[in-house]
């Protein structure tokens, strides 16, 4: 569980967010998280304070803005879901641009926009900046149940095998003149995740059975943990202060 596994959200290179204790960020950014939640969709002025702020933090960790922007793509089906709010919604209606739009629509969707778009940046940011094998040791350090941290990953370290069956499956099909340029063509495609299911059931058992016979008796064993200095969370309360400071602040001139 030590081992270090590279994954498609870090980003290799040496920056004083990459050099804080896992668990620091992993608390910090859920706090942040929180306070993102907590702030009252109607303070704006709350939600630039926190793009300037993650802003801020994307620049110390050395992440380029195609990076991020690549990355927040996974937001695109939330998105087209907002934008249906405001035609949708109901009564009172505003006109925009000669189109009837539900005023109580376009907060719902700026609220859901504002909070994703900002708590994925954060999520971004930690992932951007922790080694897997890193967070799992954060996540131990702030005792989290470790069958919890055991199950996070073998996610993460299976789930690049998944992927490169499907991706195998997919160049099969291809290579046999298969085209699933409509859904009456999808059928293959939906045999192929079945048995790619069934595969992935069967190796999980495999495994299972090789931990068993190692000595596997339902724990794993503890992963050297990280000491965090009592400056690295000084800092972490400070910016979990200053966003909890702003949310408080949003709710009372609200």
């Amino acid at each position: 569980m030590s081992g270090s596994h590279g994954h498609a959200l870090f980003v290799h290179t040496n920056s004083p967010l990459h050099r804080l204790a896992p668990q620091v960020k992993i608390a910090t950014a859920l706090v942040m998280l929180f306070a993102i939640i907590s702030t009252p969709r109607e303070a704006i002025w709350a939600f630039a304070c926190y793009t300037l702020a993650l802003g801020t933090l994307v620049l110390i960790a050395r992440i380029s803005i195609r990076f991020l922007l690549s990355r927040m793509l996974v937001l695109t089906p939330f998105a087209l879901l907002a934008l249906l709010f405001p035609l949708f919604g109901m009564d009172p209606r505003v006109e925009v641009l000669g189109v009837s739009l539900s005023e109580q629509g376009l907060w719902d969707m700026w609220n859901l926009l504002a909070k994703a778009s900002l708590g994925l940046i954060s999520a971004i940011l930690l992932g951007a900046s922790t080694e897997v094998a890193d967070l799992l040791r954060g996540f131990d350090s702030l005792r989290v149940p470790r069958l919890v941290t055991a199950i996070l990953g073998f996610m993460v370290r299976y789930i690049d095998v998944v992927v490169d069956d499907l991706t195998r499956m997919q160049l099969a099909l291809a290579a046999r003149g298969h085209q699933g340029s409509n859904l009456t063509r999808w059928g293959p495609y939906g045999r192929a995740v079945g048995t790619m299911f069934i595969r992935t059931y069967e190796r999980g058992e495999r495994v299972y059975l090789a931990m068993e016979s190692r000595g596997y008796a339902g724990e794993m064993p503890v992963s050297s943990r990280v000491q965090a200095t009592p400056r690295e969370w000084v800092v972490a309360a400070l910016v979990g202060a200053a966003f909890w400071a702003i949310a408080i602040a949003a709710k009372v001139t609200t």
